[in-house]
């Protein structure tokens, strides 16, 4: 019966994440990134520099920064620890090559997504911020597309309540303890006929404890709790990479000989290679997108609350989080993984990146997995709450302002991220990818449709800003 479910589930997300979904998230961050100028090569300096700098009069319920760490905090997860191990275990490794194409042209499509959370949010009497891609589909395209925003609001709330939000987060957070203090399940509690770790259990409920205290003080708690483990722990986890590339550095120009063959099937027969492309390219470009959520219309939901009166400043901040996400924690991942020959040996999951830490650093085993283990708790914990902010803002809008659901809703989440640690590795992730196809789709429509109202603010800015530093 479950055989029948996983392979239903798995039929199913390959039919979502097929060529056509991937051709549109690529051309329409091609299309804005030609249609912008290369606006991400351009203005990334820019863009840097308005990360850390907070505008001064502006409108919202948190800083330019806090928002963009409430956006990290959901997008620096499993995602950059696990995903990007699955990915290169499925695709090989030319499926990283794949990840840095999706998350360029991705910037552009990031940036786009914070400028329109901008131009359309929606600020109530009491200073409460509503925006993201259900106001600027209603807003921007007009009433009659109300029903796509709808269908956006509904995914998104989905999305985070059964497959990105939860069940990846946690499933990956106690199969990284479980590996370290439990590794051959040893310490076992039977649960409805099967065999649970006790290290598991434990470090569910621990979890879901921690979740709830959290979730109950709203967008300001979530943005102050991101705003210090998101950049503490991805700063630890990117020098813990870069010291494991330096001790092998000898094996690093292999690695990339690695990437590119593979990303273009170098290294296959001449009548597997397209069939090696297009598997690189569908696993590197699904996970890149799980990773980043370029496209997605997530992060436009945390960017609505920016303190900002400048639409494309905030776009510019925006887009820093696919450039620091992908370009950067992704590839230390992925370069980890390759270096050390960790991805063809029939590991999974998080089991893959432990393996290539205990292998690549001076330091003992033990030392290796505990660290990785706890950068992954950490970054999966702030993707949990960051993505209840989320979905519960879809639910939002789906009830029109209604706060009893939006309640109601936050307990089913806790109760998801409780169950999320029983759930299999290989159906909690296809169940987290065919949701966010769901969600891209009215996204990207979108985007598109939006994508002239994007060039105009996006040129009067720069003219203006232009303007007032030759004065």
């Amino acid at each position: 019966m479950f055989n029948k479910i996983n392979d239903f589930i798995l039929w199913f997300d390959n039919v979502v994440w097929g060529l056509p979904l991937i051709i549109l998230i690529l051309a329409v961050g091609i299309y804005l990134t030609f249609r912008l100028g290369f606006l991400q090569l351009r203005h990334l300096p820019k863009a840097l520099k308005f990360m850390f700098k907070n505008e001064e009069g502006g409108t919202g319920e948190v800083s330019s920064f806090g928002a963009l760490c409430t956006a990290l905090s959901a997008t620096i997860g499993t995602g950059n620890i696990v995903g990007v191990a699955t990915a290169i275990v499925a695709g090989g490794p030319g499926a990283l090559f794949w990840m840095w194409v999706a998350a360029f042209f991705g910037m552009a499509t990031k940036y786009s997504e914070g400028l329109l959370a901008i131009l359309y949010r929606k600020i109530d009497k009491d200073g409460h911020v509503l925006g993201g891609p259900f106001y600027y589909i209603e807003n921007g395209m007009g009433p009659k597309f109300k029903w796509l925003a709808k269908a956006f609001a509904f995914f998104g709330a989905a999305a985070g309540l059964l497959g990105i939000g939860t069940f990846t987060q946690v499933n990956g957070i106690t199969s990284s303890v479980q590996n370290y203090f439990d590794p051959k399940n040893i310490m076992t509690i039977n649960i409805l006929g099967t065999d649970v770790s006790i290290a598991v259990i434990i470090t569910g409920s621990i979890v879901t404890l921690c979740v709830g205290l959290v979730l109950i003080g709203g967008i300001k708690r979530i943005a102050s709790v991101s705003g210090i483990i998101v950049p503490f722990m991805a700063a630890i986890y990117i020098l813990i990479c870069i010291l494991l590339i330096i001790c092998n550095y000898k094996a690093v120009p292999e690695a990339f000989m690695k990437i590119i063959e593979g990303a273009f099937g170098l290294r296959a027969a001449a009548g597997g290679a397209l069939g090696a492309i297009a598997v690189a390219m569908q696993k590197g470009i699904a996970r890149g997108i799980f990773s980043n959520e370029a496209g997605l219309g997530s992060a436009p939901i945390a960017a609505a609350a920016a303190q900002t009166k400048e639409p494309v400043r905030q776009g510019l901040v925006s887009m820093t989080g696919t450039f620091i996400d992908t370009i950067i924690v992704c590839t230390m991942t992925g370069l980890s993984i390759i270096i050390t020959d960790s991805w063809n040996i029939g590991l999974e999951g998080v089991a893959v990146t432990t393996n290539a830490f205990n292998k690549g650093l001076p330091f003992n085993s033990s030392i290796s997995s505990f660290l990785l283990m706890m950068c992954l708790v950490f970054f999966a914990f702030t993707t949990i709450i960051g993505w209840n902010y989320y979905s519960e803002r879809c639910l939002e809008y789906l009830t029109n302002g209604n706060n009893k659901p939006v309640k109601a809703f936050r307990w089913l989440y806790i109760i998801a991220v409780f169950i999320g640690p029983y759930m299999t590795v290989e159906a909690v992730w296809n169940i987290a990818d065919i949701f966010n196809g769901f969600m891209a789709l009215p996204n990207l429509i979108a985007i598109f449709a939006l994508s002239g109202v994007i060039y105009t603010t996006t040129k009067e800015y720069f003219r203006k800003t232009k303007s007032v530093n030759t004065k």
